[in-house]
């Protein structure tokens, strides 16, 4: 596999977290709401040679702050269909979480229908309903003391970070523009099956989820099909990262790293 084009969308969209020596496969994360790219860097050491790391630069935070955010789920998966398909030749996987698992599956659907585009070879979703389950709660036209109140209770590093009020003058606003694109988005019901198979995550402590949610991922896919619960909130992910990773490279036939 080749390293990732220069100058390109796929430059403009991906940071490489971990390039692998000799890359068989290339992860490609995608953040939740107000999340960034960096939330995946501790992913690295726990992944083998042969994988390369990619997490999605979302515009509006950490090294595209000045960008406006994007705030309709079609504008962004259009772009980051785009963007994968740039990334040339060698198998890939993604990752979403929250947001991201949506954002994920809709980029997944959008390259399954171009024709000569090669798509992921598996989807990951995370923290997150599927199609049709997922209920809007209002919060981006909540006030910034609600919005933060809804992310701090929450946890995760987003949150912390905006409980200092300079950056969370910097912040709030790709996490509200965030929470536009997810209260806006519709997806279909039912949604178009993937011909890969679908894996669904989610922390057993999350009381903005249930299993029966999680279960609707089921109706994405025509291929296998499997939930694990981990212990722990919405953000499991943080305090799990370890298991979670082995679990998703065992479910694709790759071992951890040494």
């Amino acid at each position: 596999m080749n390293a990732m084009p220069q100058g390109t969308s796929a430059s403009q969209w991906f940071r490489v977290i971990r390039g692998g020596r000799t890359p068989g496969l290339r992860l490609v994360c995608f953040p939740h709401a107000g999340g960034s790219a960096s939330f995946f860097r501790s992913w690295a050491q726990l992944l083998p040679d042969d994988v390369e790391l990619l997490a999605v630069r979302y515009p509006g935070r950490e090294d595209r702050i000045f960008e406006p955010p994007v705030e309709h789920m079609e504008e962004l998966a259009d772009s980051l269909a785009e963007a994968c398909a740039s990334l040339g030749g060698g198998p890939l996987a993604f990752f979403g979480h929250s947001m991201g698992a949506s954002v994920a599956y809709e980029v997944a659907a959008r390259m399954a229908n171009a024709p000569g585009t090669a798509g992921p070879q598996a989807l990951f979703v995370s923290g997150r309903g599927g199609p049709g389950k997922n209920q809007s709660r209002g919060l981006a036209t909540a006030t910034d003391e609600e919005l933060v109140g809804d992310l701090v209770a929450m946890s995760g590093t987003t949150a912390q970070a905006l409980l200092n009020k300079e950056l969370r003058d910097l912040l709030l606003p790709a996490v509200r523009a965030d929470y536009r694109l997810v209260e806006s988005y519709t997806a279909s019901v039912p949604p178009p099956a993937l011909d890969i198979p679908v894996y669904a995550y989610y922390g057993d402590a999350d009381d903005k989820l249930d299993e029966d949610s999680v279960l609707a991922w089921s109706s994405a896919t025509r291929s296998a099909f499997a939930v694990r619960a981990f212990p722990g909130g919405h953000f499991y992910l943080e305090e799990q990262a370890a298991p979670l990773v082995a679990d998703l490279l065992a479910r694709l036939g790759t071992s951890t790293s040494a």
